[in-house]
């Protein structure tokens, strides 16, 4: 059977609030205070986007939403609630599903590679000032230059000694690398793996495609990245998902306006992404966000307040679901005010009040109509969801990772020869050069760079690599065009 493209009914007021599909990659926003419903109205919107054959991704920073992947019934609340609605139609029913996990065990592994993630991503991850994220952007253009493959943390961290241990010849080609500056690259790097964040970083690189995929019946699948032991490095967690949206943006082709979306991303703990990030990466999430759509990926940003959304991003949300907020602060009602006034005036409806008023599964809702415009502010209580609300035990989510047609592509890992072989390899054939007689050592026929000679034997297998797929792949960006740099080939 066809998926269905018609309206995602979402919420019930006065009247059925539905979201038209081809609106949905005008982005979103889903707030409100912890235990006021925020997860039931992901869960809602992504099984209506999956029914209508839109794939979907999500990051379960609680643990709670693995359930997705069975038909529901396990509790009685939804039934009611469908009741309480007169939602007739409704039926309990899975969402094709595919796990993933950073660290490997509750899902098939992510990865990227150091190259990909590049220098102003990892700069917030390793917690770098702004020095030291130059020196740090430094050994990338280095390890470009040369054809030297950053795959994992082992490269960099081998690439970071090599620099450090030759900054006088680098200097004058490369600026000055300091050696407070590498040792705090490389402490970062220890701090990262003692996160266990090490196993993100490598191959094979998680292919983006594989996340816009149809199950059974052309529904689009859910896919559910486990991240309840990620949050635990919130910095690794906001710059992965940003990673991620990054390269969608890079690499899919322009859309214009779809009848539905190619992908829906949804952000959780939104709040992370923003915090304490510096200016110029701010100003690229904003561009991200606005040039994305253009690709037919939506973005729904999940967070307790709407203030932890920057203006410049908040202003692209267009679609908004607000669930209650709490007054006890001065800083919770200027939150409330702010939400209020973000709202379509509905008559009769006094907005700043209602959403302290606001019941679990209850929220103001707003969204686009046909011409792209806010449709007035309705209060409404959100739809059940279909599928389980109970988290799957341990041996259902090993059925379902093990069910999957990726099962046994990421599981397996590949460490070719990248710049810390080719380093090490430069190090003993360097030693072997000093052991011997001084008249049997190489000489140069001409004068070179300290740089050059650095590398010496190395620029062949430079050549080759920046001939080779994974080697053009050196030439990335990182926020790719945004930043200037370039898209992978």
């Amino acid at each position: 059977m066809a998926p269905r493209t018609d309206t995602l009914l979402i919420a019930k007021g006065s009247n059925d609030i539905a979201l038209l599909p081809r609106m949905a990659n005008r982005h979103g926003l889903i707030a409100g205070a912890t235990g006021t419903g925020k997860t039931v109205t992901l869960r809602v919107l992504a099984e209506q986007f999956s029914r209508i054959g839109v794939p979907v991704f999500m990051a379960d920073v609680k643990g709670d939403l693995s359930g997705m992947a069975m038909p529901g019934g396990d509790r009685p609340e939804p039934n009611e609630r469908a009741k309480q609605l007169g939602i007739k139609d409704f039926a309990f029913e899975s969402c094709p599903t595919v796990f993933w996990d950073v660290f490997g065990n509750q899902g098939h592994p992510v990865r990227a590679t150091v190259s990909e993630m590049g220098p102003l991503l990892l700069s917030r991850v390793l917690n770098l000032n702004d020095v030291q994220s130059g020196v740090l952007t430094l050994l990338f253009k280095i390890a470009d230059d040369n054809g030297l493959l950053l795959l994992d943390l082992k490269d960099l961290r081998a690439m970071a000694q090599f620099a450090g241990e030759n900054a006088a010849a680098f200097k004058t080609e490369y600026g000055n690398i300091s050696a407070a500056s590498i040792g705090s690259i490389q402490r970062g790097l220890v701090a990262i793996e003692e996160q266990g964040g090490g196993s993100f970083f490598g191959e094979p690189a998680i292919d983006l495609n594989d996340l816009i995929q149809t199950g059974p019946g052309g529904r689009g699948v859910i896919n559910i990245l486990a991240a309840d032991k990620l949050m635990q490095s919130p910095k690794l967690y906001a710059t992965f998902l940003l990673w991620m949206l990054s390269e969608l943006y890079e690499n899919l082709p322009e859309m214009g306006d779809p009848e539905k979306p190619k992908l829906v991303f949804f952000f959780d703990e939104a709040h992370l992404l923003f915090e304490d990030a510096p200016k110029v990466l701010e100003d690229k999430i904003e561009q991200v966000v606005r040039l994305i759509r253009s690709k037919g990926v939506g973005v729904y940003f999940v967070t307790q307040n709407p203030l932890d959304v920057p203006d410049a991003v908040l202003g692209q949300l267009g679609n908004r679901v607000q669930h209650a907020l709490r007054a006890f602060t001065p800083r919770d009602q200027k939150a409330v005010r702010s939400a209020a006034d973000t709202f379509r005036a509905s008559p009769g409806l006094d907005v700043t009040k209602a959403i302290t008023e606001l019941g679990v599964g209850e929220a103001l809702v707003s969204l686009l109509d046909a011409k792209g415009s806010p449709a007035p502010v309705e209060r409404a209580l959100i739809c059940p969801p279909g599928s389980r609300l109970t988290p799957l035990s341990a041996e259902e989510r090993t059925t379902v990772i093990k069910g999957s047609v990726l099962y046994g592509h990421y599981e397996k890992t590949v460490d070719r020869e990248s710049a810390y072989e080719k380093l090490k390899a430069k190090a003993a054939a360097q030693q072997a050069e000093e052991a011997q007689p001084e008249n049997q050592k190489g000489r140069t026929a001409e004068p070179r760079s300290d740089a050059s000679k650095i590398f010496g034997a190395m620029v062949t297998s430079a050549a080759h690599a920046m001939g080779s797929q994974l080697g053009r792949q050196i030439i990335r960006g990182v926020l790719g065009s945004i930043l200037g740099g370039g898209k992978r080939r």
